[in-house]
């Protein structure tokens, strides 16, 4: 991978908290919004038939975003395995990361509602974009 897919994210109003700092659970709203787009852009992927689940999210607060901040999140996958894969964050304010995180998304079967081997039709793009190994 050369560089991190980017998406701008916008801080509205509701975003805040009393102290006029975002909430710290709009962050994981910031990582939705890019990981959609993510899967849009790379994968081809429409949010209707988006068939990940979030198994895991971590995040690590480094600062706050504030209103008149223009956040962007960086992401990207650092692991893919068979049904399941890892994407990382930077939601970043001007050259500073406010927040790193991580979720582990499950590919899952829309019948069985079950983890399910990630397709080809998805795997291969992001190999591709990512430079990862084509191992599954």
């Amino acid at each position: 991978m050369t560089d991190a897919f980017t998406v701008d994210v916008p801080v509205r109003y509701r975003d805040l908290d009393p102290f006029d700092h975002v909430n710290n659970a709009v962050y994981a709203t910031y990582l939705e919004v890019a990981r959609v787009d993510y899967f849009e852009a790379v994968v081809d992927l429409s949010v209707e038939e988006f068939p990940f689940v979030i198994a895991n999210l971590e995040i690590d607060y480094k600062q706050p975003i504030k209103q008149g901040d223009e956040p962007e999140v960086a992401l990207w996958i650092s692991s893919l395995r068979e049904t399941s894969c890892t994407m990382e964050y930077e939601i970043r304010v001007d050259d500073d990361i406010a927040a790193t995180a991580e979720t582990t998304m499950v590919h899952v079967d829309s019948d069985s509602k079950r983890p399910s081997p990630i397709p080809d039709a998805v795997r291969e793009p992001i190999v591709e974009y990512e430079g990862l190994e084509a191992s599954a």
